[in-house]
Formats: structure tokens, sequence, C-alpha cells
């Protein structure tokens, strides 16, 4: 898995693989999305965790989303906005 670092600048693109890793199986288009984001493997899995509904893992960190975080996070929910409009 490619390591992450906190400078998104310096920090290396994550593969498609990495990101089925942290998510699961998913579309091409959602995963290039998410790497287009420039989101690390640490806001991946936040991200992931807001969307599961487990803020509460975020302990005293708790804050609202924001930046790659957010741009997961909207890509992660919109098959659900779209599936509750049915």
């Amino acid at each position: 898995m490619a390591e992450a670092t906190k400078n998104p600048e310096s920090a290396p693109r994550l593969a498609h693989d990495d990101i089925v890793i942290i998510l699961g199986p998913m579309t091409d288009a959602r995963l290039e999305a998410i790497a287009a984001t420039g989101a690390t493997i640490e806001e991946i899995e936040e991200a992931a965790a807001w969307a599961a509904g487990e803020s509460d893992v975020m302990g005293e960190a708790r804050r609202p989303v924001a930046g790659p975080v957010a741009a997961v996070y909207e890509i992660l929910i919109a098959d659900e906005y779209l599936d509750d409009r049915d």
C-alpha cells in the first residue's frame, strides 16, 4: 500500500488497489473520482467512517468534515442519495 504523508503535494497518488483495500470494490469512475481528490489513506478511512455513520469513532477529534475527507465522503454517499430519491 502507498505510504501516506501529511503534505498532499508530496504524497504519492494512491493506486486503485489501495482504495479498493480500504473501501471495497467499486466502479472505475468512482475509483478515479476518489483518487482525484488527492486524499491520503487516513483521509479516505475517515471519510469511510463518516459515510458509515461511525462519526463517534472520531472521539474528541470530532470536527466538521472538510477538504479531501469531505470530497471522498460526498463520493461515497452519492449513491445513497440517488437511491433515497427513488
